[in-house]
């Protein structure tokens, strides 16, 4: 028997066998003094019949034991409660009856994801692209996230938005079906929020036209607002990045030396946005850092890991930034997707940006938009849809589109005193294919040096007309207002008839880069 066990004759509630001395003193010791008249007895010296007496070992015990319950109730409660404030952040939507019929999906545990970054700027102030500039509604990022159903590698995929190609039919804010037609992709957001402000309809009817252009079955979205990310940025206590020139960018208010800086959300915003003053000011170059910023965002989130209340602030701020398919799962969801991911090394990341070439080589007029370059891009969408790594072994084997003079505008001036000679020439030029725009005389009459004038990024249609003109100089001159214009001077020898030839397209732009790449290496 338990020897503080009442029931047992030969024990005593005290803890010491029968017939002992009580605790205190023996035979012959004074009683203790009794305690003074109106004082509590703080703690009784005999235990109360039916309750064992702890010692102090045991008491320590039964303390921490309470607290570790009590702590861990706090937890369990703590987790719940940030579980279920998490999830009411996120904005969860079903958009799949305006998707029509979708792409079949041939690998099902692959996933493809689209990101959408909106530049609508309302309630973000006038630092970095301010509200008062701009307050229209477009996917002003997009890329599609492959992830291969083994889950040992990703390709992620940026698609420029200014691609020219097709958009079907879709549902508009009121109600009303729009007409197919073809514009640039980003303008496909546009259609849900052109009445009523319908962002969800503008995601359906982005993701219609990435489905209808490429083929890729999209299996869910992630749509970020600008405000957001800035604060996600902020919560990490900023974003390392690297820039290898100064930023001087007064559009998006941006001022950055070259080398590496700590990158506020405000700072990281303006990063990612910068455009028209680096490099040749077109949405590839923007691209480029948003890749690269991506990778960095990661890296520092896993930094924090260890940091419970800079990866809580980082989540809330995510969570009210993003809106996601409701098929998607919630928190949950998410989190099986990441835990799947965990063991994924950035090495076998892959960022790339869509091959294109300028539009302008179809529409001289177009300066700014840009086409898809076939077959590779063809290539690139099959293995998406066949879950099967972008490499550039794969592409490289396929030849170049060509260039034809059918898809080159020609102006021509005469600049000499030989009466008709600008039209002898364009008729012979047209002859060979070329699209004839105009004819006349240049602004003078003495030029002694035939010319090839075209606008910035045309030397391929300039080439091509310089290969049927001898003695013609090519002069890059930017804002002509077509492809190419030929001004005929007093050296101008003969067209050189060789048929109505090609020339090659700018080479690929297919540049893959993984996420353990800096953009300073």
């Amino acid at each position: 028997m338990d020897p503080a066990d009442p029931d047992d004759p030969g024990s005593r509630h005290d803890g010491t066998p029968e017939g002992a001395p009580p605790a205190g003193g023996g035979p012959g010791e004074a009683s203790p003094p009794a305690r003074p008249p109106g004082r509590k007895n703080q703690r009784s010296e005999t235990a109360l019949p039916g309750r064992t007496r702890l010692t102090g070992r045991k008491k320590v015990l039964a303390w921490s034991g309470g607290v570790l319950t009590v702590l861990v109730l706090i937890g369990v409660l703590g987790t719940y409660f940030v579980y279920q404030h998490l999830n009411a952040n996120l904005r969860q939507v079903d958009i799949s009856g305006e998707l029509g019929r979708q792409p079949v999906d041939l690998h099902p545990q692959a996933e493809n994801i689209l990101l959408l970054g909106s530049d609508t700027r309302i309630g973000q102030g006038r630092g970095y692209g301010s509200a008062a500039v701009i307050n229209t509604d477009h996917s002003d990022t997009l890329m599609v996230v492959h992830i291969a159903a083994d889950r040992k590698w990703a390709d992620i995929m940026s698609i420029p938005r200014d691609s020219w190609v097709n958009i079907p039919a879709c549902k508009e804010g009121n109600g009303q079906m729009s007409s197919p037609t073809t514009f640039k992709i980003n303008e496909a957001f546009t259609f849900g929020t052109l009445y009523g402000n319908n962002t969800d309809l503008g995601v359906a009817c982005t993701i219609k036209t990435v489905e209808k252009n490429t083929g890729i079955r999209i299996d869910h979205f992630v749509a970020i607002n600008f405000a957001g990310f800035r604060d996600m940025v902020n919560a990490i206590g900023g974003v390392p990045e690297c820039n290898i020139t100064a930023i001087n960018d007064p559009k998006s208010g941006l001022h950055l030396s070259a080398g590496h800086h700590l990158l506020n959300g405000a700072e990281a915003l303006g990063y990612v946005r910068a455009r028209y003053t680096l490099g040749d000011g077109s949405d590839l170059g923007r691209i480029g850092r948003q890749q690269a910023f991506m990778s960095s965002l990661v890296d520092r989130v896993k930094s924090k890991l260890l940091n419970p209340v800079a990866v809580y602030q980082f989540l809330d701020a995510a969570t009210r930034s993003i809106t996601i398919d409701n098929q998607l799962g919630g928190i949950k969801g998410l989190y099986d997707l990441a835990s799947s991911l965990k063991n994924l090394p950035p090495s076998q990341v892959t960022f790339f940006t869509l091959p294109t070439y300028p539009r302008y080589y179809v529409d001289p007029t177009d300066l700014a938009d840009v086409m898809w370059t076939q077959p590779e891009d063809s290539l690139i969408f099959q293995a998406f849809r066949n879950d099967t790594l972008v490499t550039k072994a794969m592409l490289r084997h396929h030849p170049a589109p060509q260039l034809s003079p059918a898809a080159v505008s020609l102006a021509v001036l005469n600049g000499t005193y030989s009466y008709g000679l600008q039209d002898t020439v364009a008729a012979t030029l047209q002859q060979d294919g070329f699209k004839i725009t105009r004819t006349g005389q240049a602004s003078t009459q003495t030029l002694t040096q035939t010319v090839i004038k075209y606008h910035p990024g045309g030397q391929q249609a300039a080439e091509l007309v310089a290969a049927k003109v001898h003695g013609a100089a090519l002069l890059q001159v930017p804002g002509t207002g077509t492809a190419v214009t030929l001004v005929l001077g007093g050296n101008y020898g003969t067209t050189a008839h060789t048929g109505p030839g090609t020339a090659p397209l700018p080479a690929s732009s297919f540049a893959p880069r993984t996420a353990s790449q800096s953009i300073c290496t």
